[in-house]
C-alpha cells in the first residue's frame, strides 16, 4: 500500500508540471488571438478525430539548455516512477524531449494570451471557441462515475486511480460542436508560465494518440506565427489532473473512422474503446392486452460529428410484427411517415436527401430484419424515429411469452449468393459483395447506444408468475390481473433477445377469440388450444433425427448447449426407438449411414459422436436439410427431425424450399439455440415441417427446457383439424389449412368475418382413430374481447402466407398480392416501405457521410469465427 501511495502521490505532484509542459506545446492548438493576426482556418482544422489510447506516456520535460536546476531532480523522480509502473506491469514510457523547435519567451508572455478561464461546462466567447479544448476536472479521491454517451454529454467523474483507490480523474463534460470549447467550472488566473515550452510542427493527417488520453485538442495550425501557448493551461490546482497524449502523424486506415467527430470520448485503460455513433438510444414501451402486444420503439439519433451525416442501422424486430406506425420528431415537429411501394419510397428519398430535406426511410430486408435511413442529420441535432407495430404473444408450455430482438445475428451467406445479409466489421463497408450489411463492433469496441424497455401486461386473470432468464428486471403490480415489468438499467446493452415469459392462474387455459370492426368488415384472431387430455396417451415408436449446426457461429456456449439438448434427448428415447445423429458446417456428415435402434451400446456411440462435434466452418445448412430428409422413411415409427441451430444464414427462402420439396412424412422441430437466434427461419421451418418450435438461451436450464419440449412432442398430436364457424360467416382464414395441435402448443388462426350475432364454434381432429371435438362459445358483442390492433394482425398473417409461398411457388402474382394487401392496410413488407421527409426546410450543404451504426455481436457469438473483416 505505501508503495501504491508513493506513485499516486508522484504521478499527481508531476502532472500539474510535466505535462503541462507537453500539452501546451501540441501543435494542434490554435490561440484565440491566431484570428486577429489574419490566420485563415484550413479546411481541416474542423475535423476532430477520436483517439486511442495505447499506452501511458510521460513528457521528459524541457530541452536540457532551457531546464531550471530543479528540473534535473524532477526528471530523476519521473524516472524512477516510470520503473515502478512498469515493475507493477503497466506499459510506461518516458518521452525524450524534442530540441528541434521551441517558443519565443514573447509568445508564451504575451498578455493578449491571458485570460480568465469561467467554464461551468458551457459554451465561452466566440474568441476562446477556436481553442477547441475538451477538457474536465474531478476530486482526486473521485472513483469511476457516469458513462461515456456518444453525443458527448454527461461525462462525468472519469477516474478512481491507477489502482482503483484514489487518483481522480475525468468529470463534467457536456454538449460539444465544431465550434465549443469548454473550461472549469471554477476561476483560474493565469500567472507567468516557463519562458520555454516545446512544440510539434502541425500534422497534416488525422490525429491519432498514444497514452491515456481523457481528452483530446483539435484546430490543426500550419502557420508557425500563429501558434502560441493558450494560458488556459498554465494554472493547475491539485484537484484537477490533466493527462494529455502528443498526438503523432498517422493515416487512418479507410472506413475505420467516421467523419469529423466532436464526440466526447474517455475510457480506462483496459476498458472498452468507445465508438461515437449517431444512434444513442433505443426506447421500448410494450402494452399487452391478452395475448395481443402494441409496442412502440423509439429510436434516438443524433449527430455528434462536425458535419451533416446520414445514419443507416440494420435492426430486428419480431418476424409477426405488424408495423402499420412510422413518425419522425424533430424538435416539436412531428412527421407522419407514409407507406409507399419500396421502390417508389426509396426514390423520394434519394430525391429528398440530395435537396438538403431531412428524412427518414424504413425498409424490410427479412421478415426480422428492417433497415433505417435517415439524411441530412445536423451536428449536434437529434432526430427520434417511432415505429409502432402489433403483434401476437406465443404461448409455450403454459407461459405466454413477449420476445423483443434487439441485435441482429451474423449471417452466413453461402459462395456465389449475393441477396443475403453480410456479417462485417466496423468501417469495412461492402467487402460481403451482400445486399444487406451488419457492421459489427470488434471486440473490446462499445458505443453509447443502450436500450430501455418497459411492458405493461393486461392478462385478464391473475397473473401467477413472472420470469426473465435473459435480462435483469423489476416488476410491480397494481393488481393480481396487471403488472409492469421493467428492464435494468444496469443490464441496457442490446446484444440479445429480451424473452419475458408469464403465466396466469388456472390448470387450463381456453381457447381466446378477439375481434375487431371498422368500416373494411370484421377480423378476428383465435388462439385454439389443444385438448389437455392428449397428455394421458401414449406416443407411438418415433424416429428421432437429429441434426447439429457445428458452423463457427455455433462455437463456444451455443453449441455447448445444443450438445446438452442431444445428450438429455438421447437418454430419453425407449426401447422401440431408432435415431440418427447428422452434423453440417460447410457440410454434412452423420453417426451411421441409417437410423440405429435405441439400445445402450447404440446409445453410448451416439453420445461420444455427439462429444467430439466442434464449431467451425460455414452453415451450409442446405447439406443438412438434404442429409436429415434424404433416405427412406420407416412407415412404423413417427419421423421427428430436430434441427439444433441459431439460423445463422442469409438464403433463408433456399432453405424454406428445399424443406417444402423434400419434407415428405417427416416433420420438422427446430430447436433454437442462443442468445439472439433467427426465429423468423425457425418458426417457418417448423411450421412448413409440420411440427413446433423451442428455444433455449444462453442462462435458460437445458435440462428444463429439453424435457418439456420433449414431453410435450412426445405425445400424440390432434391431427386433421378443421373448424365449423357457427353463424361467423367467416373467409380468408391464415393459415388456411390449420396445422396439428401438440399439448401444451396452440396456434393462432386469423381471418375476417361477417356475422354478427353470438354463437359457437366446433373444432374436430383425430387422435390415432378417435375423434375429438372441442366447443368453443362466440359472443361477438363484447367489447372486451376487441382489440383495434387485429386488422393489422390479420393483414401482416396474410402477408406471411403469400411469402411463404412465393419461397417454393414461381407464381408471378404473389409479390403483387403481398403488396396490394401492405398498401391496403399501410404495413411494412418486402415490397413497400415507409418514408417521412421535412419538407419546411432544407439543410445548409450536401448530404453529408452515410455513417453504419455498428452493432455489437450477439451475446456468446464469436466476432472471429462470423464477422468478415
Amino acid at each position: 500500500m505505501k508503495k501504491k501511495a508513493l506513485i499516486t502521490s508522484i504521478l499527481l505532484s508531476i502532472t500539474a508540471t510535466a505535462i503541462i509542459g507537453y500539452f501546451v506545446g501540441c501543435s494542434t492548438l490554435s490561440h484565440p488571438g491566431a484570428k486577429r493576426a489574419g490566420r485563415s482556418e484550413s479546411p481541416d482544422e474542423s475535423r476532430l478525430r477520436t483517439s486511442v489510447p495505447q499506452t501511458v506516456a510521460v513528457d521528459a520535460g524541457q530541452p536540457e539548455a532551457q531546464k531550471d536546476p530543479t528540473d534535473h531532480q524532477r526528471i530523476s523522480n519521473e524516472r524512477q516512477l516510470v520503473e515502478m509502473m512498469n515493475s507493477e506491469g503497466y506499459d510506461v514510457r518516458l518521452r525524450e524531449p524534442d530540441t528541434s523547435q521551441t517558443l519565443t519567451e514573447r509568445e508564451v508572455t504575451d498578455p493578449a494570451s491571458w485570460r480568465e478561464i469561467n467554464a461551468d461546462v458551457k459554451t465561452k466567447s466566440e474568441e476562446s471557441r477556436r481553442l477547441n479544448v475538451i477538457t474536465g476536472s474531478a476530486p482526486a479521491d473521485t472513483s469511476v462515475r457516469g458513462r461515456a454517451d456518444n453525443s458527448g454529454g454527461g461525462y462525468g467523474g472519469m477516474g478512481g486511480g491507477m489502482y482503483g483507490d484514489g487518483m481522480g480523474g475525468m468529470g463534467g463534460f457536456g454538449e460539444y460542436s465544431k465550434k465549443d470549447s469548454y473550461g472549469w467550472n471554477s476561476t483560474v488566473s493565469p500567472t507567468a508560465p516557463h519562458p520555454q515550452f516545446q512544440r510539434q510542427p502541425a500534422p497534416s493527417s488525422s490525429l491519432k494518440s498514444k497514452g491515456v488520453v481523457w481528452g483530446e485538442i483539435a484546430k490543426k495550425s500550419s502557420s508557425a506565427s500563429a501558434r502560441r501557448t493558450p494560458v488556459d493551461l498554465i494554472n493547475i490546482s491539485a484537484d484537477e489532473v490533466w493527462v494529455i497524449a502528443r498526438p503523432e502523424v498517422q493515416a487512418v486506415p479507410t472506413g475505420e473512422e467516421g467523419p469529423g467527430c466532436g464526440a466526447m470520448l474517455a475510457e480506462l485503460p483496459k476498458e472498452d474503446k468507445k465508438i461515437p455513433l449517431p444512434l444513442k438510444h433505443t426506447d421500448v414501451k410494450g402494452q399487452i392486452s391478452g395475448y395481443i402486444a402494441t409496442v412502440n420503439v423509439t429510436q434516438q439519433f443524433h449527430n455528434p460529428y462536425d458535419q451533416k451525416i446520414e445514419a443507416v442501422y440494420v435492426f430486428p424486430l419480431p418476424q409477426n410484427a405488424a408495423i402499420n406506425e412510422f413518425i419522425m420528431t424533430i424538435g416539436k415537429r412531428r412527421i407522419r411517415g407514409i407507406i409507399r411501394e419500396r421502390k417508389e419510397a426509396e426514390r423520394i428519398y434519394q430525391e429528398a436527401r440530395r435537396q438538403g430535406h431531412v428524412a427518414s426511410l424504413l425498409i424490410q430486408e427479412r421478415p426480422n430484419i428492417f433497415t433505417q435511413k435517415v439524411a441530412n442529420i445536423e451536428p449536434s441535432k437529434q432526430i427520434d424515429v417511432n415505429i409502432k407495430y402489433f403483434n401476437t404473444l406465443a404461448y409455450v408450455d403454459g407461459w405466454y411469452e413477449f420476445v423483443f430482438p434487439m441485435v441482429v445475428g451474423p449471417r452466413f451467406n453461402p459462395p456465389g449468393f449475393t441477396d443475403g445479409v453480410g456479417a462485417v466489421a466496423r468501417g469495412k463497408a461492402g467487402i460481403s459483395g451482400q445486399k444487406t450489411e451488419v457492421q459489427y463492433l470488434k471486440p473490446g469496441e462499445r458505443s453509447g447506444h443502450d436500450i430501455s424497455l418497459a411492458v405493461d401486461i393486461d392478462a385478464g386473470v391473475a397473473i401467477e408468475q413472472v420470469a426473465c432468464t435473459s435480462h435483469v428486471i423489476s416488476n410491480s403490480s397494481a393488481t393480481s390481473e396487471k403488472r409492469t415489468v421493467k428492464l435494468s438499467s444496469l443490464d441496457s446493452i442490446p446484444n440479445k433477445d429480451f424473452v419475458l415469459r408469464y403465466k396466469v392462474a388456472g390448470k387450463t387455459v381456453k381457447s381466446a377469440l378477439v375481434t375487431h370492426r371498422d368500416k373494411r368488415g370484421g377480423f378476428f384472431t383465435l388462439m385454439l388450444y389443444p385438448p389437455e387430455n392428449l397428455s394421458y396417451l401414449k406416443r407411438a415408436p418415433m424416429e428421432m433425427i437429429f441434426v447439429l449446426d457445428c458452423s463457427g457461429s455455433m462455437s463456444g456456449k451455443p453449441i455447448a448447449k445444443a450438445k446438452q439438448a442431444i445428450t438429455r434427448a438421447l437418454r430419453k428415447l425407449q426401447p422401440n426407438d431408432t435415431f440418427q445423429v447428422i452434423r453440417f458446417s460447410n457440410n454434412a456428415s452423420q453417426l451411421g449411414p441409417n437410423p440405429v435402434p435405441a439400445t445402450p451400446a447404440n446409445i453410448r456411440k451416439g453420445l461420444r459422436y455427439v462429444e467430439s462435434l466442434r464449431g467451425s466452418g460455414g452453415t451450409m445448412m442446405i447439406e443438412g436439410i438434404k442429409a436429415a430428409l434424404d433416405f427412406d422413411h420407416d412407415p412404423r415409427r413417427f419421423r421427428m427431425v430436430s434441427f439444433m441451430t441459431d439460423g445463422y444464414i442469409g438464403n433463408e427462402a433456399e432453405i424454406l424450399a428445399e424443406v417444402h420439396r423434400r419434407l415428405g412424412e417427416s416433420r420438422i422441430f427446430s430447436f433454437g439455440v442462443g442468445s439472439s437466434v433467427n426465429r423468423y427461419l425457425l418458426d417457418r421451418m417448423a411450421k412448413l415441417g409440420k411440427g413446433a418450435v423451442a428455444y433455449v438461451g444462453l442462462d435458460d436450464s437445458t435440462a428444463e427446457v429439453v424435457d418439456k419440449f420433449y414431453e410435450r412432442i412426445s405425445h400424440p398430436a390432434l391431427t386433421d383439424v378443421t373448424i365449423d364457424w357457427g353463424g361467423m360467416q367467416v373467409t380468408d382464414m391464415h393459415p388456411n389449412r390449420i396445422p396439428d395441435l401438440f399439448v401444451g402448443r396452440p396456434i393462432i388462426v386469423t381471418g375476417r368475418f361477417k356475422g354478427r350475432r353470438n354463437t359457437a364454434i366446433r373444432v374436430t381432429g383425430k387422435v390415432g382413430d378417435l375423434t375429438q371435438d372441442i366447443d368453443i362459445p362466440v359472443n361477438l358483442s363484447d367489447s372486451a374481447a376487441a382489440h383495434p390492433g387485429i386488422a393489422c394482425v390479420w393483414a401482416r398473417k396474410k402477408i406471411e402466407t403469400l411469402g411463404n409461398q412465393a419461397t417454393y411457388n414461381t407464381n408471378p402474382d404473389l409479390p403483387g398480392e403481398i403488396r396490394q394487401v401492405a398498401l391496403e392496410y399501410g404495413l411494412m413488407s418486402s415490397y413497400t416501405a415507409f418514408i417521412a421527409v421535412d419538407s419546411s426546410r432544407k439543410t445548409t450543404g450536401d448530404h453529408g457521410i452515410t455513417v453504419a451504426v455498428p452493432v455489437p455481436v450477439p451475446d456468446g457469438v464469436r466476432y472471429e469465427t462470423t464477422v468478415q473483416n
